[in-house]
């Protein structure tokens, strides 16, 4: 092992004791809890040089170091795979994300799962409306002049609006429109489909084209994309319990949290379903996140990304773990909403 590679072996040792206890690790803790095979002296100069090249810090004139966001980076890039999470862990997760029943549960109970797992706090986008495409409209009598329209989309997303038809209309001719509906719709983004039923009622026979004229119109509504995105969050509490890895800046984060727009943008940066991303502290853009790490990626198949999911924490992080239960909940989060 040649000196680079010791004192990485000392880096990694004191990121996990610091992640572990929280309390700045010296270099005889090292010695009697890691078997790194030198001498107190050898770790106390290697120590010294980790410290000259930025990777670790000393917090107070007389403690021992703790990692910098340089450490906890090189750390991360020298992990050589995302381990992944034992035969039971995956199991409970399938088991727990299946008895889902829609998509908002779906979400729910990803956000629920992964802040457990991590005991940070787990965000997850809800899937980007442009990239859905029309699974199915249904279109149902509740009245004779009033339906009832069920649009279900690709990403599990479902839309219920009511329409008033001003006129009465007979089960034949529903079962009519629903079908000229669906030719016209299914399969099709939302942007494609949209301009389609736009088009219906200059296309519609003679006595449907009020019913569809009037139906249009309120699918229109439900299929342009609407431009606020949304977030679930989940386990915000969990930055409550670790408040000394935020000095002074813990109301900050849950601010920039709860206004959702800062979460949006590092989530963006999520486009490989494959790939987890790593931010951590000062590499995060915002100034109210530099004292977090975000853990995140992209959800969905890797021919349809839906959207981002992720955790936010401290930058005192257990990254192998976080990392895995990321890369966990997402690939079953993806098979669950893009299977058909």
């Amino acid at each position: 092992m040649n000196a680079d590679e010791r004192r990485f072996e000392v880096l990694r040792a004191i990121v996990a004791d610091y992640v572990s206890n929280q309390e700045p690790v010296g270099s005889k803790a090292l010695v009697e809890r890691h078997n790194l095979g030198v001498s107190s002296a050898t770790v106390r100069n290697d120590m010294a040089a980790l410290e000259e090249d930025g990777y670790i810090t000393q917090p107070h004139t007389s403690a021992g170091r703790v990692p910098t966001d340089k450490g906890y980076r090189l750390f991360v890039d020298r992990l050589s795979e995302v381990k992944p999470l034992s035969s039971p862990e995956r199991r409970a997760i399938r088991s727990f994300l299946d008895g889902a029943y829609d998509l908002d549960d779906v979400l729910r109970r990803s956000v629920r799962l992964l802040a457990q797992l991590t005991r940070q706090v787990a965000v997850i986008q809800y899937p980007t409306l442009s990239r859905s495409t029309v699974r199915h409209l249904e279109v149902l009598a509740i009245t004779p002049a009033r339906l009832m329209l069920v649009l279900i989309t690709d990403a599990g997303r479902v839309d219920q609006r009511s329409v008033d038809l001003g006129d009465v209309i007979t089960e034949e001719n529903v079962a009519r429109m629903r079908a000229l509906l669906n030719q016209a719709m299914v399969g099709k983004r939302l942007a494609d489909a949209s301009a389609e039923v736009a088009q219906l009622p200059d296309h519609a026979p003679a006595e449907l084209r009020d019913a569809v004229t009037r139906v249009s119109t309120v699918l229109i509504e439900s299929l342009v994309e609407h431009p606020e995105e949304r977030l679930v969050l989940g386990g915000t509490a969990n930055l409550t319990r670790n408040v000394a890895d935020f000095p002074g800046s813990l109301r900050q984060v849950l601010e920039a949290l709860e206004e959702q727009v800062v979460v949006l943008k590092l989530l963006a940066a999520a486009r490989d379903p494959g790939t987890v991303l790593v931010h951590i502290g000062e590499e995060n853009e915002a100034a109210e996140m530099r004292s977090t790490s975000v853990v995140s990626i992209g959800y969905g198949s890797r021919d349809k990304l839906l959207g981002g999911m992720g955790v936010v924490g401290p930058t005192r992080m257990d990254y192998p773990g976080t990392m895995a239960a990321v890369l966990a909940v997402a690939g079953y989060v993806g098979e669950i909403l893009t299977s058909s």
